[in-house]
């Protein structure tokens, strides 16, 4: 289950004066699918209302209500082998988004599986949070000891001419656990969980069921 302290802890970073996202990259997809444009750039060499907007988009994802539109999922063994999303994200997050081939991939994966009614946008963030050192009353003790190292992805429909409208769906990775990265873990936004992506589960290739039978169990205590 989600810790929503974990996730407003992101939160509270997200703003122009606060935020220490490093990059932000994205596609431009057609509704069937196919790429009609990219881009790569660092954060910081956005204009303050562009920051803004985009931290905005970004914010969507672990400012989600928790366990419901944004729920925890795993990766099993078999799905983190050397062609598997799980080792692409890795080495999305590696880079810092600077690798273009990779970026490009993940983008044509996303354009196969992804189900749209228009054309959509991919945008994908990188960031290094400093973790506050905390004692155990959660005051805040001196510099940080530990780096929570993540991308975050948002896919929006297309409102005008590459302009993003709200995220319909994302995903932060690795999840954020007890102030640490759960690498085997991903943590999925849907803006509407009655009618999910759930083709977002299926191309990140995480384990749908046994995320299904351990809620279950969980409804029934």
């Amino acid at each position: 289950m989600i810790n929503r302290e974990d996730m407003l802890a992101l939160t509270r970073r997200m703003t122009v004066k606060r935020t220490s996202i490093t990059r932000i990259a994205g596609g431009y997809m057609d509704i069937d699918g196919f790429i009609d444009g990219t881009f790569n750039t660092s954060f910081l060499k956005l204009s303050p209302s562009e920051q803004e907007k985009n931290l905005a988009l970004a914010k969507k994802v672990p400012f989600a209500k928790t366990n419901k539109n944004l729920k925890e999922y795993k990766f099993s063994d078999d799905q983190r082998n050397p062609d598997s999303m799980w080792k692409l994200l890795m080495g999305m997050r590696a880079c810092g988004l600077k690798n273009d081939a990779l970026m490009e991939t993940f983008y044509e994966i996303i354009g196969e599986h992804y189900q749209a009614d228009e054309d959509y946008a991919i945008y994908v963030f990188h960031d290094r949070y400093d973790i506050p050192a905390k004692g155990l009353d959660h005051i805040r003790q001196g510099e940080s000891e530990r780096m929570y190292e993540y991308i975050l992805c948002v896919i929006c429909p297309l409102s005008g001419e590459y302009e993003p409208g709200e995220p319909e769906c994302g995903f932060l990775f690795p999840a954020f656990v007890d102030g640490g990265a759960a690498m085997n873990y991903v943590d999925i936004y849907q803006e509407d969980e009655e009618y999910p992506h759930e083709e977002l589960l299926e191309l990140l290739g995480v384990e749908r069921k046994k995320l299904w039978q351990k809620h279950t169990s969980q409804e029934k205590k």
